[in-house]
């Protein structure tokens, strides 16, 4: 096919029931998007929200090599409207790429657009600088840099340990760039704080609380990089979870707390639901099991890929399994020179794992693979996975959750296209619509 255009209608054409909303927000996140000057934020400056770095690049480039969106950032996130496709409210984690054949421009009247192929698809909104990203810790610190949202201001992200104890080339995981993603911040001289106090967390919390009159934000993730010692003197479960402990005594109810942490043993596990941890997710990353011993080789290491399964199933008993919610990294499945070579057999092994994990009432979601250029896959896998595997995986993951009669899992927001908020994939747009929210603490804490 001739153009990015030809080829996402031609997907649109043969999987008419996967929303088409989801193709381009899809297409987008695997393959990244072009910024003009007219569309980049102001930083903490202007009025509109900031990309925050909230835990890796998510680029299709490093720092210096963005240009100018690299001194004045990108939005955290665009929302995609009408054009000629029709497209219903479509929020979109921004991930940038100046080789793109999408760019984000504004018109001669100012009005930003999303252009494929130099033609105008889709009116572009930007989120508003939140009330609270203007106010600072007692210490100076951002609110942004100590707890940023995203999601359309859904989720507070805490990223509490910006690195991880996986590290070098026989313990990261191979599309991971947490810790170079923390090495080009501290060398470009911006705040990342490597380890968050959570006194601090709990301040910027406070201004959040107190300038979110509207409540949007509904939940809040602690997560970082894994613990194989200890951070602070203090193992993961316990490190992490003090957060929780520490949110929950000071905010009792007001948000639906999640971690994201290794695939821990059962008393571990525990200590997170004791600390107050409402979701937890022990991410899988990939299912089979070659793909999982290459790509993640310190998790096979220090745990092993077969045990990391069975602490996913332990942990629905403390948990609940609805309350167990493991992420997958969908693309790397595809990535040369070891993954499948065919879209059928990639996606024949990621539903193998969807219908292991939904067969025990624990519904995964994923992320869309970023191949950032700092990353081996990323290296050697530029393009990403294909668009169709993309495209494939959602309805293969919407059948599978028929199959087994499962619904949207809680702490995403409202499923459906037009008002889903997950902003790192489409897996919740392309969902039912007529679902009610599971996005309560009251039905998260459900068991």
């Amino acid at each position: 096919m001739g153009s990015r255009t030809a080829l996402v209608e031609d997907l649109m054409e043969r999987f008419p029931q996967v929303p088409r909303e989801a193709v381009f927000k899809e297409d987008l996140l695997r393959g990244g998007v072009a910024f003009d000057p007219s569309a980049l934020s102001d930083n903490e400056n202007g009025e509109v929200k900031p990309k925050s770095y909230f835990i890796f690049s998510f680029d299709h480039g490093t720092l210096p090599e963005l240009g100018e969106a690299a001194l004045r950032r990108p939005p955290e996130e665009i929302i995609l409207t009408g054009g000629p496709y029709g497209l219903r409210r479509t929020v979109v984690s921004v991930r940038v790429n100046p080789a793109s054949p999408y760019r984000v421009a504004a018109d001669d009247e100012g009005l930003l657009g999303l252009y494929l192929d130099g033609k105008r698809i889709a009116d572009v909104g930007v989120p508003p600088m939140p009330e609270y990203y203007r106010h600072t810790l007692s210490n100076g610190k951002s609110v942004m840099e100590v707890a940023p949202t995203i999601q359309w201001g859904y989720l507070i992200y805490l990223t509490v340990f910006r690195v991880c104890q996986y590290f070098g080339a026989k313990e990261e995981c191979q599309y991971c760039d947490i810790n170079h993603n923390w090495r080009q911040h501290k060398a470009a001289g911006r705040p990342y704080t490597g380890v968050k106090d959570v006194e601090e967390v709990l301040e910027a919390l406070e201004i959040i609380d107190r300038y979110d009159t509207q409540k949007a934000s509904t939940a809040y993730t602690l997560t970082g990089g894994a613990i194989t010692k200890t951070v602070a003197g203090r193992d993961e479960a316990d490190f992490y979870g003090h957060y929780a402990k520490a949110i929950e005594e000071r905010f009792p109810g007001r948000w639906i707390g999640k971690v994201v942490a290794q695939a821990l043993p059962r008393d571990d596990v525990q200590r997170f639901k004791d600390y107050g941890v409402q979701i937890y997710h022990p991410n899988f990353e990939v299912w089979d099991r070659r793909l999982f011993e290459l790509y993640c080789p310190g998790k096979e290491r220090y745990v092993g890929r077969d045990e990391w399964h069975k602490r996913i199933l332990d942990s629905a008993e403390i948990f609940g399994a609805r309350n167990v919610i493991p992420n997958f990294v969908a693309g790397v499945e595809m990535a040369e020179p070891f993954g499948f070579a065919t879209v059928d057999e990639a996606i024949a092994s990621t539903t193998e794992g969807l219908r292991f994990f939904m067969s025990h009432g624990i519904t995964p979601r994923f992320t869309t693979w970023c191949p950032e250029p700092t990353t081996p896959l990323g290296k050697a896998n530029p393009q990403g996975a294909p668009l169709e595997y993309h495209i494939r995986l959602l309805q293969a993951y919407r059948q599978t959750m028929d199959d087994f009669g499962l619904s949207s899992p809680p702490g995403y927001g409202p499923p459906g296209p037009g008002r889903a908020v997950f902003s790192v994939s489409s897996f919740m747009d392309s969902l039912p619509a007529g679902e009610p929210a599971a996005d309560t603490a009251a039905a998260a804490a459900e068991v």
